[in-house]
């Protein structure tokens, strides 16, 4: 079981946010992507590219932070948050 709150951040401010919950398994990094396709599907986002560096500090810092360089579309937000909410 694992939850990960995602934020999308706009000048400083949560503008809108998402808790993405799975009781079926733990989370695997290897199926990283099929969660962030997810989130960004019920956020309403363009997914963006998942490079290793942002797997890493997933994994390290229990947070990664997606900006609008890391989007291969034009976004109107500073930063897409996903945070491990670890219980």
């Amino acid at each position: 079981m694992f939850r990960i709150w995602a934020k999308v951040m706009q000048g400083g401010k949560i503008v809108r946010q998402f808790v993405y919950r799975n009781d079926g398994e733990k989370l695997t990094y290897s199926h990283f992507l099929n969660y962030l396709f997810d989130i960004c599907r019920e956020l309403d986002v363009p997914t963006p590219v998942l490079l290793k560096t942002h797997i890493f500090n997933f994994a390290k810092f229990n947070h990664v932070r997606f900006l609008p360089r890391d989007f291969v579309e034009s976004v109107d937000f500073d930063a897409l948050v996903l945070e491990n909410i670890v219980v």
